[in-house]
């Protein structure tokens, strides 16, 4: 079973972990770019044409919500913002309105702007750098919901019952504006010191009661530590950084707006939804017997979303159970249709039909999902641009995440060899998440540094979720390879 890595390429935590200097790195992340063929600079006519629309728009929505208080909760230093709340108690439940980015008003279909954005699918993060899908002068600019700036946006008008399930949903063009550009750990700061603002509050009681709804229905959470690169003064830091449940509060949102496009394109029978299968019975088979032989308890009659959300990743155990159940999320893809149903429309992480629809600024297809469900929203044709795009988007997609995975990949392994390249001789203490069965790989094993948050091969024997000491043997900063043995 192969282990894999989450990792967030922005800005943390200033003060943890070691700096990697700059100046062995920088060169390497070009050449991964280059290797995986990340578009660079944007052609002139795509800056002339989004210089051209940021001073006038395409389109200006009519309907006028920029008296609603919305707010932004993005990590520090977040300039492409897609999305901003508004909720609100609405008798014994909720109203949820969720502003999305309106690209419509500056993306003319066909046009330069358009291709490229087909071209570069979405965008991508490296630790120095990003490469953006949209022109900044856009996806940071006129298209962005920066705060006391009125912006297009599609807005969706949700209303929730007392335990938190959607009863009713529109969506509709509308000019908002953004009040306040809130962060997740300035959020979780004031909710855990007690603060009495409604909009926090809110935010937590709806978030707790989506996940509650997530667990009823089946839905699995990985809750895999952050390995985070981020770009500091001199050169560039790697570490670990716990997720904070507002995190999860506020992506409970953005499903349940996913979700609700799912349903509203299943329904019209027009759409391209996020899908993924089930995990194959074998695998969770396997997964039971890896946690016996661990020795953490698996109820009997306990699904595997309940079980993965009540691990703990900094214990050793079960952080090599985490590493192991990636094996139950594979398969996920972008699955279009116009006529008739596909076979498979679920997401099987939420348990639920789920449509990408929340992110524009960063992933092409949400602007043709945001399109297709206004027009379902109000009872009209689907634009013809969406309808033509539609077979394309899977593979569009696909390509560019395969690029941005790779990306990501490559920069970590690149950071992680360079923090050890001059500590070749040194032990180390680890944890083993993997011990691959049946692979002639001279018993390398995975394992997961605890200082640095190096994830590894390492030859030797071990059992999983042992506790051991590994060396560094060596290291290749051009191959981002580190090599270890069990001491």
């Amino acid at each position: 079973m192969a282990s894999q890595r989450t990792v967030t390429l922005r800005p943390s935590d200033p003060e943890a972990g070691e700096v990697v200097a700059a100046a062995g790195l920088t060169p390497r992340f070009d050449a991964i770019r280059a290797e995986l063929e990340v578009p660079g600079e944007f052609p002139a006519e795509v800056v002339a044409e989004a210089e051209r629309v940021a001073a006038q728009p395409l389109s200006r929505p009519e309907r006028d919500e920029s008296d609603l208080p919305f707010v932004t909760i993005d990590p520090p230093g977040s300039m492409d913002l897609d999305q901003a709340m508004h909720l609100e108690r609405d008798g014994e439940g909720y109203r949820v309105r969720y502003a999305i980015a309106h690209l419509e008003s500056f993306v003319e279909p066909g046009g330069a702007i358009d291709e490229e954005a087909r071209r570069r699918g979405q965008t991508i993060y490296a630790p120095d750098e990003r490469t953006p899908l949209h022109p900044p002068v856009l996806s940071e600019g006129a298209a962005s919901l920066l705060p006391d700036e009125v912006r297009p946006a599609y807005v969706w008008d949700i209303r929730l019952d007392a335990r938190g399930e959607h009863t009713a949903a529109e969506v509709y063009p509308a000019l908002v504006r953004s009040v306040e550009r809130l962060e997740y750990t300035a959020v979780q700061e004031a909710v855990d010191g007690g603060t009495d603002d409604e909009r926090l509050l809110l935010l937590r009681e709806i978030g707790d009661k989506r996940i509650a709804l997530e667990q009823e229905r089946g839905g699995a959470y990985l809750p895999m530590p952050d390995q985070q690169v981020e770009e500091v003064e001199g050169g560039f830091r790697l570490h670990l950084r716990p997720l904070v449940p507002a995190e999860d509060w506020n992506a409970q949102i953005s499903l349940l707006t996913g979700i609700v496009a799912a349903e509203m394109m299943l329904e019209a029978k027009v759409g391209i939804l996020r899908t993924m299968p089930e995990p194959d019975e074998r695998a969770v088979g396997q997964l039971r017997r890896v946690a016996r032989a661990l020795g953490v308890e698996w109820a009997e009659g306990t699904d595997h979303g309940t079980f993965l959300r009540s691990l703990d990743g900094t214990d050793p155990k079960h952080l090599a159970l985490i590493h192991e159940s990636t094996v139950l999320f594979r398969g996920a893809g972008y699955t279009a249709f116009d006529g008739e149903l596909p076979e498979l429309v679920e997401q099987a992480a939420i348990a639920a039909p789920y449509a990408h629809v929340t992110a524009p600024l960063r992933r092409l297809v949400d602007r043709f999902g945001l399109a297709l469900c206004a027009a379902v929203s109000a009872g009209t044709e689907v634009p013809a641009w969406v309808r033509e795009a539609l077979p394309s988007l899977p593979e569009l997609m696909e390509t560019s995440d395969r690029r941005a995975g790779g990306v990501e990949r490559a920069t970590t392994d690149a950071v992680e060899a360079a923090s050890l390249a001059d500590r070749v001789g040194e032990e180390f203490a680890a944890v083993v998440v993997d011990v691959p069965e049946g692979k002639d790989d001279g018993g390398a094993l995975e394992v997961q540094l605890v200082d640095p948050p190096v994830l590894a091969r390492a030859k030797g024997a071990a059992e999983l979720g042992a506790e051991v000491t590994v060396r560094l043997t060596g290291v290749s900063l051009d191959e981002g390879r580190v090599d270890f043995e069990v001491a």
